[in-house]
Order: C-alpha cells, then sequence, then structure tokens
C-alpha cells in the first residue's frame, strides 16, 4: 500500500478573478468550499483506482462557471516496496469542460 497521495491541481480561472486592480478576496476565485469538498469526497471511501478519484475531483471542479479548464495529477508512493512515485494525470481543456458541465 502507499505510504501517501499526491494532488497538484491546476485551474484556468477566468482571468478577471486574477489580473485584478486591488488586493481584495471578493475579487477573486474562492478555492476554499472546492479543496474542502475534494478533502471531504478523499476521506469519504477508500478508491481502488486513483482514476475514479480524479473523475470525482473533475466532476467537483466543473461545477464552478469561473473553472475554464483543469489538470489534475494524482500520484502515490511508495510503489510495490520501491522508492519513486506512479501517478495519473489528466488535462481537461475549455471545451471538454463545456462539455461535462452540460451533461454531455
Amino acid at each position: 500500500m502507499p505510504d501517501k497521495h499526491i494532488l497538484d491541481l491546476a485551474l484556468l480561472i477566468d482571468p478577471k478573478l486574477v489580473l485584478i486592480d486591488e488586493d481584495e478576496m471578493d475579487r477573486v476565485f474562492d478555492y476554499d468550499p472546492l479543496i474542502l469538498e475534494i478533502q471531504r469526497k478523499a476521506e469519504e471511501m477508500r478508491y481502488e483506482s486513483q482514476e475514479r478519484f480524479i473523475t470525482r475531483i473533475v466532476d467537483e471542479c466543473v461545477r464552478y462557471r469561473e473553472i475554464k479548464s483543469i489538470e489534475v495529477f494524482l500520484r502515490k508512493t511508495p510503489i510495490l516496496g520501491l522508492s519513486g512515485e506512479l501517478g495519473v494525470r489528466l488535462e481537461v481543456e475549455e471545451p471538454d469542460v463545456i462539455n461535462l458541465r452540460n451533461g454531455s
């Protein structure tokens, strides 16, 4: 069994929520609810595959219209008692995010 799982999540956010003229939290995308939901999903069950957990992360991300594209990299270590990592990376570009959002 792996000792740990490592999640890297890169989101393309609507530029109007990144290029701001004042340093105020109400002008940016609030990541906290997304992070809390991903954490809840991680703790609610044991996943047999990294792919299923990635799918659930993407499903949560597409709920936010501010997110334009998603890149998820989930990896685990050690592998079969050896040093190193093994992971799955998924990139979901804007057209696919829109399709997922629309249930296509």
